[in-house]
């Protein structure tokens, strides 16, 4: 019998201020994306979490689909961020899966630029952040969480040998309940903290900084119709990529596919 993770999560005690303070569930959605949008477009207060069993529809980065089948956790959470944290949300939706992990499976997670968690080099979990704006006011933003807790990957063409789950990784069952609390604790503590100023945002971004495996690499970013070759150097205070190219010119990237470089080949 598959143990609902909501009701799992909350039965050990959820202490958060603001995500989490309304938790929906649903057996299954098309996607927790589009459920976590529509209520804030109806109002839905900062912190709502919309839940998954299952999604039909889920999806990734650049509309790309995302495999859905029950046993993991599929959730977005509606948040409320000023103009100033809206930026900094995939990085504290990164840095909060890597913790989540490592406290509930003692697993060492490491996060692919922008927003891919890995672990021994294969996918574990992803994150998506779509918001909406209207000027310089940010109506809302969603922030998509997927985390493979308990997914056969070989028997799924498009994730054999490119991806893992925790229970794979841990040899053990991992409780979704105990991920989805712990994340959620975790994600509440670093967007309080985002919204209290310059210096916990700076100790945030140092921790997503040294969590990230693409430093140090030579790699491949292909966005808008561009491709960058080059030496992954740093992150700026956004979470842009630095990318030495070749000609020793450096470049910005907000975001992009990124995939390591032979420069033999």
């Amino acid at each position: 019998m598959t143990v609902n993770p909501v009701a799992a999560a909350l039965r050990r005690g959820l202490f958060t201020r603001v995500v989490g303070k309304r938790l929906l569930y649903y057996q299954e959605l098309s996607s927790t994306m589009d459920e976590a949008a529509r209520r804030a477009d109806a109002g839905a207060e900062d912190g709502t979490v919309v839940v998954a069993e299952s999604q039909t529809s889920g999806r990734g980065r650049f509309g790309r689909s995302w495999v859905s089948p029950k046993g993991n956790l599929y959730l977005s959470v509606v948040l409320r961020p000023t103009r100033e944290v809206l930026p900094q949300l995939t990085i504290l939706s990164g840095v909060a899966v890597a913790r989540a992990i490592r406290k509930t499976t003692r697993l060492e997670p490491r996060i692919k630029w922008p927003n891919d968690v890995l672990i021994d080099g294969k996918k574990v979990a992803g994150i998506l952040v779509e918001s909406v704006a209207a000027g310089d006011h940010v109506c809302y933003a969603v922030v998509g969480i997927g985390i493979n807790v308990n997914l056969d990957t070989s028997a799924v063409s498009e994730l054999a040998g490119r991806a893992t789950s925790l229970d794979a990784a841990a040899g053990r069952p991992v409780a979704r309940g105990d991920v989805l609390r712990q994340l959620l604790q975790d994600l509440d503590a670093l967007y309080l903290r985002a919204g209290q100023g310059q210096s916990p945002r700076q100790r945030i971004m140092e921790e997503w900084r040294s969590t990230l495996d693409t430093l140090g690499q030579r790699v491949r970013v292909d966005w808008l119709g561009e491709s960058y070759q080059g030496l992954a150097e740093d992150v700026d205070e956004t979470g842009n990529l630095l990318l030495r190219l070749d000609d020793g010119s450096r470049v910005s990237l907000a975001a992009g596919e990124v995939t390591l470089h032979d420069p033999a080949v």
